[in-house]
């Protein structure tokens, strides 16, 4: 067996990726740690970013001067001998607050000012404030971080009690992360039929539009999207890529098929500041998109996420999480979520991976919230004797539960896996990347390139060095697979100083799954990764056979 190495050090995560690849064959309990550095990748966060997305500022001439309180009051306080026009008639301040995390700013202040001793006072929009002292012109930066997400006024008053003068500006700062509101599955996009946009098929190498912000009761404003993507009435192999509109269209792809497949898959894409999403048809032919709505993110404070190690919920073969046996034809049952396995009562919503095994005949699932109606929305669809799995992230019920409704005519097995939940408890908001592919096990440029073998992994140290960090938000895509199989990622339990001392150990991969393919199929997948409490995360390939694997990387969770 063999395991793969590539490193993505998360300390780096503010100021570019770094990749530190490296491909060993090796004992199972004495890793190869070699490796060469790779070109960084322009994420665009914090202030020492390639990419200050996430910066507001209010020059200096925005200053507002007037006279400071006296020190001094009654009979013997001193006469006011100068204007306010007139005394220390430098003093300004200019400010610049960066997003330096989800929760996080720093705030450079700029003063100007004649050599005299100075109170600054940094009001920062939550009800809280730091202070310290300067003399005469002064730079200096300031860290805070929000309990929670949203716009705030930072506000800095810089004193000169001396002169009796004082300069006041402030900047309205957002956070660079954003909290998510589920909401109950809805279609918003069919070609097939005109909903979202006009009736047809999406034409080779164009592109159509999803109306997410201010549609429905979904606001205006809102930072990205949860959205199920299905294509179908395929007639040649390609892949969809999601991205906001007006912007440009990344080389990543979220749902890869092949001709006459149905596939869908579930993105977690950020919406363009006119509220549209793109989908671009990256193959030679036709073919019809589907999109359904189960959640948005927003800079209001909502529901923030959990990532927990994936727990199998329901498997309809074994009983478990429901009765045993197939789910009938046209039939639902509920499971319940919250009080289960360490997710606790009160969450809004769950991260899922649903599987498909065994159907009779071909069909499609919906899962939604315990106690609503059946929606038109589906989550994942299937041809007969398809094994398939697709995430969900789903609103729940207030009776705690879920539910799942077989759009076939025929039974079929069910197979749920809990990967995270939201919760106004929780405290990791997300926060948005520029797509990037970190593997192709194709491209010979690739640090781990060649087949991942049967019972093999990849481990990838995300964010060993911050453990703010809790998860990523990646797309996995399995082609070329040799034979039947399925992928499972997973905290790893070594740390990083295990795998550089040569002594960490094989890890146990839980009996969850991610993916599941078939031989010679092309199968895509969401993944939101948790992290665990060392910060690495395994890619397994749980077949027997070789198999090509690409991963591309789309956002984080983060705690302040």
């Amino acid at each position: 067996m063999r395991r793969r190495r590539l490193v993505i050090s998360a300390a780096a995560i503010a100021a570019g990726v770094g990749l530190i690849p490296g491909v060993a064959q090796a004992d199972p309990a004495k890793p190869d740690a070699r490796g060469t550095t790779a070109p960084d990748l322009d994420l665009g966060l914090g202030k020492d970013a390639k990419s200050k997305s996430n910066t507001f500022t209010s020059p200096a001439d925005r200053t507002v001067r007037k006279a400071a309180p006296s020190a001094r009051t009654g009979a013997d306080a001193a006469p006011q001998t100068q204007s306010v026009a007139s005394a220390n008639a430098e003093l300004a301040v200019g400010l610049t607050a960066y997003g330096v995390s989800a929760h996080a700013t720093e705030v450079d202040t700029t003063i100007s000012s004649v050599d005299t001793p100075l109170k600054v006072t940094i009001a920062w929009g939550d009800g809280t404030s730091d202070s310290f002292d300067a003399y005469g012109s002064d730079s200096r930066t300031t860290a805070h971080t929000y309990a929670e997400v949203g716009s705030y006024t930072v506000k800095v008053t810089v004193t000169d009690a001396a002169n009796n003068v004082s300069a006041v500006n402030e900047v309205v700062f957002v956070t660079a992360g954003s909290d998510f509101t589920p909401y109950a599955p809805t279609r918003l996009l069919d070609t097939r039929n005109g909903t979202g946009a006009p009736a047809g098929m999406v034409q080779p190498y164009s592109s159509t539009r999803v109306k997410v912000g201010g549609n429905g009761g979904i606001p205006a404003g809102v930072t990205a999207v949860v959205l199920n993507i299905t294509v179908t009435n395929t007639s040649a192999d390609g892949h969809i890529t999601a991205f906001p509109e007006g912007t440009e269209r990344p080389t990543t792809s979220n749902v890869n098929y092949k001709a006459r497949q149905t596939v869908p898959n579930l993105v977690i894409v950020p919406v363009g500041k006119s509220g549209y999403v793109e989908l671009a048809n990256r193959g030679g032919m036709p073919v019809d998109l589907i999109a359904d709505v189960t959640g948005y993110f927003s800079k209001t404070a909502s529901s923030g996420y959990t990532p927990v190690t994936p727990s199998r919920f329901v498997d309809t073969r074994e009983g478990v999480g429901t009765v045993r046996g197939q789910l009938g034809g046209r039939k639902t049952f509920s499971t319940q979520i919250s009080g289960l396995r360490g997710v606790p009562q009160g969450i809004s919503a769950v991260a899922l991976n649903v599987t498909v095994t065994n159907p009779r005949e071909a069909g499609h699932l919906s899962v939604f919230p315990g106690g609503g109606a059946t929606p038109t929305a589906s989550n994942l669809n299937f041809t007969a004797g398809q094994t398939i799995a697709n995430s969900v992230i789903v609103p729940v019920g207030q009776d705690g539960k879920i539910s799942v409704f077989n759009g076939a005519w025929a039974g079929t097995d069910v197979v749920v896996d809990v990967v995270g939940y939201y919760s106004t408890a929780s405290t990791s908001a997300f926060l948005p990347l520029s797509p990037e592919r970190l593997v192709d096990t194709r491209d010979p440029k690739d640090p781990v390139y060649g087949k991942l073998p049967g019972r093999s992994y990849i481990y990838m140290p995300m964010s060993f060095d911050d453990p703010s960090i809790t998860g990523f938000v990646l797309n996995s895509t399995v082609t070329n697979p040799e034979g039947d199989g399925f992928l499972t990622v997973t905290p790893d339990p070594n740390t990083m100083d295990d795998y550089i001392n040569e002594v960490a150990l094989w890890p146990t991969p839980p009996n969850s799954s991610n993916l599941n393919w078939t031989k010679g199929a092309t199968v895509p997948n969401l993944v939101q990764a948790s992290t665990g409490s060392n910060g690495i995360i395994d890619l397994w390939n749980q077949g027997w056979d070789d198999i090509d694997l690409i991963v591309d990387l789309f956002g984080l969770y983060q705690q302040g």
